[in-house]
């Protein structure tokens, strides 16, 4: 590298795509992304024909074709919590929501639109969870919402599931306004109760002329609980609402039209950034990797009990192939580095192998405060079955060097995004940032998996305690019985761990393909910069190493 290099220096890769074990791991990844891409169509299914072609027929269109007419042109749109509801009896595909983030007239957007196809988009637990969570993507990152409503409001077979933790829909509208974070509502159809509250506590409303009716209960209520006889558009139709009321801002011929009018809303956002479809203000000029993201397919084994070469994943994703390596011969269990991605700077921890020991605790938390003092992001990609367990270590501290790890990763204020690539279990999914500690975005890769221990591990140490127990009471084992319970609590353990379970549930942002893993960071670190990167003072973090 010459002394006047302005740029990191570049890594090469020892990838040879020949070897058996490359092309190995390439075709046992066939079946993985398979079965990923049917889920995506699973959960992008906007309900059963007869239902659309009623929808169609009355003039309406579908979820996803308002929000495709509401980006720009050419607009990326990074969809969020896509398979929220995923194989749930209990849900809907995508939780009747489709949501994520896109450019709308320039602007980053957070866009969620209501599927009303799917029993008329009524609220269920999967919804309320899937809309609290991107509001709160929206707040954080400051970014417009506009939503595309037309919702019955709450499922009421759920109403127990639904009412507690669906009234913070409301006190996230109300907050954000306090915020100067601005919400519009778009409302094309028949939105009842809850759904009503929506376009009420938003800044700006729209709604289509003889189609939105916006009302706390509808006739059939109205004439139960007052005896009052009346119908839908004279209750609360879009006319009544834009000239007597006035919570209709703007009133549309048709949806065509509120889209536009919404298109234009956006326009008048003067407190966020406009950007480009490459980059807003970048570091550097994006570069991309100097090797295919295809590599990945056949660098990881999608059995992840198996080796995971992360530098190799790394060199696939950071502009240029470049990277600063941090402390690359301490801790070198564990990788610390700095790099672009699509021309922004960030700090990169990845686990190289997947046990956390003192070095690494040390290395990483040491890493972490150098980031907060210049105010730079951290990505961390997982692949870790928690800390190094027994005699020495205990007597060596690590429980205390990985408690200051943690701790670090709490006090930490620059945006955090992770990315499951593998394992991440126990207090290891704690130290690189899981759900719990609230990074600004969590993706899965499909074949991960998350849970406290391995299933293997976890049923292995509930059987253990099974013969303890009943070795101190003089009780005799049934072997067969236990046997079987153990076999049961192992392949719970194995469904509840993988990525479609965590998913469904809400445990993350979204299941990603590998190869989208650079663009994917690439998306989040423009909508993270929607607010100035600022990290914790010295004095916040290094009172904890």
């Amino acid at each position: 590298m010459s002394l006047n290099s302005n740029k990191f220096p570049t890594i090469a890769s020892a990838v040879n795509r020949k070897d058996p074990q490359f092309v190995s791991n390439t075709e046992k990844w066939q079946p993985v992304l398979s079965r990923f891409e049917d889920a995506l169509l699973t959960s992008a299914s906007q309900g059963h024909d007869a239902g659309q072609a009623r929808h169609l027929k009355r003039g309406q269109l579908l979820a996803r074709d308002r929000v495709s007419l509401l980006l720009d042109p050419e607009s990326p749109f990074l969809e969020l919590c896509a398979v929220a509801g995923f194989d749930d009896e209990d849900s809907s595909p995508s939780a009747s929501i489709v949501s994520g983030i896109g450019l709308v007239n320039g602007a980053l957007v957070l866009i969620f639109a209501h599927i009303p196809t799917l029993s008329g988009a009524a609220w269920n637990e999967r919804t309320v969870q899937k809309q609290n969570r991107v509001t709160r993507i929206a707040t954080e990152n400051k970014l417009p919402i506009i939503a595309l409503v037309q919702s019955a409001g709450v499922f009421l077979p759920q109403q127990f599931k639904v009412f507690h933790a669906g009234g913070q829909i409301f006190r996230d509208l109300a907050m954000r306004t306090k915020e100067g974070c601005q919400s519009c509502a778009v409302v094309f159809g028949s939105s009842t109760a809850g759904g009503a509250y929506h376009p009420a506590l938003s800044d700006y409303t729209i709604m289509v002329k003889d189609q939105a009716q916006v009302f706390l209960g509808g006739p059939p209520l109205v004439k139960m609980a007052t005896g009052e006889v009346t119908d839908a558009e004279t209750l609360g139709g879009a006319e009544m609402h834009a000239s007597v009321t006035g919570l209709a801002d703007q009133l549309a011929t048709d949806e065509f039209d509120a889209i536009q009018k919404a298109r234009r809303w956006a326009l008048t956002l003067t407190n966020t950034s406009r950007v480009s479809l490459v980059s807003s203000l970048p570091e550097s000029l994006p570069e991309p990797p100097l090797h295919d993201s295809e590599d990945i397919l056949g660098i990881v084994n999608p059995d992840i009990r198996m080796p995971m070469d992360m530098m190799e994943i790394l060199l696939r994703v950071v502009d240029g192939s470049r990277l600063e390596l941090y402390k690359p011969n301490f801790g070198k269990a564990l990788i610390t580095a700095w790099a672009h991605i699509h021309g922004h700077l960030v700090g990169c921890i990845a686990n190289k192998t997947p046990v956390i020991q003192m070095d690494e605790s040390d290395k990483s938390t040491a890493f972490i405060h150098l980031c907060n003092q210049n105010n730079i992001p951290i990505i961390f990609f997982h692949n870790v079955t928690g800390f190094m367990v027994g005699t020495r270590t205990e007597k060596a501290g690590l429980i205390k060097k990985g408690a200051r790890l943690v701790s670090a990763v709490s006090t930490s204020s620059v945006p955090h995004i992770s990315i499951i690539c593998g394992a991440s279990y126990g207090a290891g999914n704690y130290a690189m940032c899981g759900r719990a500690y609230r990074p600004r975005f969590l993706f899965s890769w499909p074949m991960s998996r998350c849970s406290v221990m391995g299933a293997a591990q976890l049923s292995g140490v509930m059987e253990t305690v099974q013969r303890a127990s009943a070795k101190s009471t003089g009780k005799i084992l049934n072997e067969g019985k236990l046997q079987a319970e153990v076999a049961s609590f192992r392949d719970a353990v194995e469904r509840d761990s993988e990525a479609y379970r965590t998913s469904s549930h809400l445990h993350d942002d979204g299941i990603i393909d590998p190869r989208d893993t650079r663009n994917v960071l690439g998306m989040c670190l423009e909508v993270v910069k929607q607010v100035p990167v600022e990290g914790s003072s010295s004095s916040k973090v290094l009172a904890r190493i």
